[in-house]
C-alpha cells in the first residue's frame, strides 16, 4: 500500500499483559516505559503487565498506559519495519489515542506527552467521580434509532447522548447512570442485538465532562505543541489537522464533544487513504474498520 493511516486505541483497550512483549523483546520499549514511569512516580511496566487490573482500569492510570504501549509499538515499529512507516501518510486515534496519535505525528514531545495525559486522565477522573455517570455500546442499531431512544429515556435535567460513533451498528451512549438503566431494555426491546455497559468511570465525551476541560486547557496551555509533519485526524470534526493552535483547541474540545470515528475513517478513505495499521494494544480499531468496509485492508503491531 503506497499511503496508509495509523490508528492508536483508546480507552477500553487496556489489559494486564500489554506491552510485556515490546518491554522483554526491546530495549527501546522498556527505556520508554522506564522514561514514563519517572515522570508519573510509579512503575508503569509492572502496572501494564502485573496490575492489579483495578488499577490499571482507572482512567487516570489507563490513559498515561494506553498513550505509552502505543508509543513503545511505533518506536519499535520504526526500527523494524521501517518500510511500513514510510508509507504512513497520516493518523489518527480514538478518543485518548488521538494524543498518541498527534504524538506520534512530530507534535509532542514524548515525555510531555505524558505527563500532558496524566493531567487528561486525571481531570476526567475527578469529573466522573462528582456524578454518577457512565457509557453503554449499543449493538444493532443505526444513529437515528439511538438517538431517539437517548431523546425517551432521559428525565428532566439529565445527559443521555450518542458519544462514540464508531462504525454501523456500533455506538456507545454515555451520560447518567439512571438514564442508562432505563435505556438498556429500551433499546433490546428497540432491536437492538445487545447494549453492553463498559467499564469506564464516568460519561465521557458528553457536557458531564466540562469540569475537566478548564483543567485539560490550561495543561494544553502549559505543553509545547507543534505543527504536526503528517495529518491528525480529529474525533471532534472528522478532518485532518497539522496546525498546532487547531490541534491544542481541538483537543480541549474533545473531552465533551462526540468521538466521530467511523466519518474519521471514511475522511481518511476520501483523501486516499489505502489502508490502516492499528498500533498499540489489542484489535478493537481493526473491529471498527470491517464493519464500515469489509474489503479494507489493515493489520496491526503491538500486543494485539
Amino acid at each position: 500500500m503506497k499511503s496508509v493511516g495509523i490508528l492508536f486505541p483508546g480507552q477500553g483497550a487496556q489489559a494486564i499483559g500489554m506491552g510485556r512483549w515490546l518491554c522483554e523483546t526491546y530495549p527501546k520499549a522498556k527505556t520508554l516505559f522506564d522514561q514514563a514511569s519517572e515522570i508519573l512516580s510509579y512503575d508503569l511496566a509492572q502496572l501494564c503487565t502485573q496490575g492489579p487490573e483495578a488499577q490499571l482500569n482507572e482512567t487516570a492510570y489507563s490513559q498515561p498506559a494506553l498513550f505509552v504501549v502505543g508509543m513503545a509499538a511505533a518506536s519499535v515499529m520504526r526500527d523494524q519495519h521501517p518500510d511500513r512507516i514510510a508509507a504512513v501518510k497520516a493518523a489518527a486515534g480514538l478518543s485518548l489515542g488521538e494524543y498518541t496519535a498527534v504524538c506520534f505525528a512530530g507534535g509532542l514531545d514524548f515525555a510531555d506527552g505524558v505527563r500532558l495525559v496524566q493531567r487528561r486522565g486525571q481531570a476526567m477522573q475527578a469529573a466522573a467521580d462528582a456524578v454518577e455517570s457512565g457509557m453503554a455500546s449499543v449493538l444493532g442499531l443505526d444513529l437515528e434509532a439511538v438517538q431517539q431512544l437517548c431523546d425517551d429515556c432521559r428525565q428532566d435535567g439529565e445527559v443521555l447522548q450518542p458519544a462514540n460513533l464508531l462504525c454501523p451498528g456500533n455506538i456507545a451512549v454515555s451520560g447518567h447512570l439512571t438514564a442508562i438503566e432505563l435505556l438498556i431494555p429500551a433499546a433490546e426491546a428497540a432491536g437492538a442485538m445487545k447494549v453492553i455497559p463498559l467499564s469506564v468511570a464516568g460519561a465521557f465525551h458528553t457536557s458531564l465532562m466540562q469540569p475537566a476541560v478548564e483543567a485539560l486547557r490550561s495543561a494544553l496551555e502549559e505543553i509545547p505543541i507543534q505543527n504536526t509533519q503528517i495529518p491528525v485526524y480529529s474525533n471532534v470534526d472528522a478532518s485532518p489537522h497539522q496546525s498546532a493552535s487547531e490541534i491544542r483547541a481541538l483537543l480541549s474540545r474533545q473531552v465533551v464533544g462526540s468521538v466521530r470515528w467511523e466519518d474519521s475513517i471514511r475522511k481518511m478513505l476520501a483523501d486516499g487513504i489505502e489502508g490502516f495499521e492499528e498500533v498499540g494494544t489489542g484489535r478493537v480499531l481493526r473491529g471498527t474498520l470491517k464493519r464500515i468496509n469489509r474489503k479494507l485492508p489493515s493489520d496491526g503491531f503491538g500486543d494485539g
